[in-house]
């Protein structure tokens, strides 16, 4: 397999207030929308969070083999699970991500050496809706091992191909109640 899907909903949701995971977009738990987008674009999806929390969301659900890292804890446990050598990582608080703007990053594998394919909105990379390669494991776990979590930080070890020409909006993340109330009136 060439491509595989992860969705990120392990996050502690400390700002929202409640599991972000779950907030109701279109009649749908939003953590199962992003991942029925991430199995659109590449044919598998799993999430990365507490089967206990997540396993009646209809798809895999994989403990985080790194608790308390961070978003990058989620991806070490999606790259070191993966039988893949790309894997697309979505945030689940981007209600706005949909299957063809996944396949769009995704399409970019087939023509890149690059470690990753990271969209770039505003100068601002969107490193929790990217595609990383298999080979990016060993720098990520050496990242945990140093306490360097931060995804943005880490880029710029990696060799990135950025994507730029996406409308910034589509990586809104959903953060605060403010954020949420914003988003549901906007629709």
């Amino acid at each position: 397999m060439r491509h595989a899907g992860f969705v990120l909903v392990g996050g502690r949701s400390s700002r929202m207030g409640r599991d972000k995971a779950f907030l109701p977009v279109d009649g749908v738990a939003l953590a199962r929308r992003i991942a029925i987008q991430v199995q659109d674009a590449v044919g598998s999806a799993a999430l990365i969070g507490d089967p206990a929390v997540y396993g009646d969301l209809g798809f895999p659900v994989i403990p985080d083999q790194v608790p308390n890292c961070g978003p990058l804890g989620g991806i070490v446990t999606a790259l070191s699970s993966s039988q893949a050598d790309w894997n697309l990582i979505v945030a689940c608080d981007m209600p706005s991500v949909d299957a063809p703007l996944l396949r769009l990053l995704v399409n970019f594998t087939k023509r890149t050496q690059c470690d990753a394919i990271v969209p770039v909105c505003a100068l601002e990379p969107q490193p929790l809706c990217a595609v990383y390669h298999s080979r990016c494991l060993p720098l990520f776990q050496r990242s945990i091992s140093d306490n360097r979590l931060k995804m943005k930080d880490l880029l710029s070890d990696l060799r990135v191909h950025a994507v730029d020409g996406i409308d910034p909006a589509r990586f809104e993340n959903l953060n605060s109640p403010t954020d949420w109330s914003r988003y549901t009136h906007a629709q």
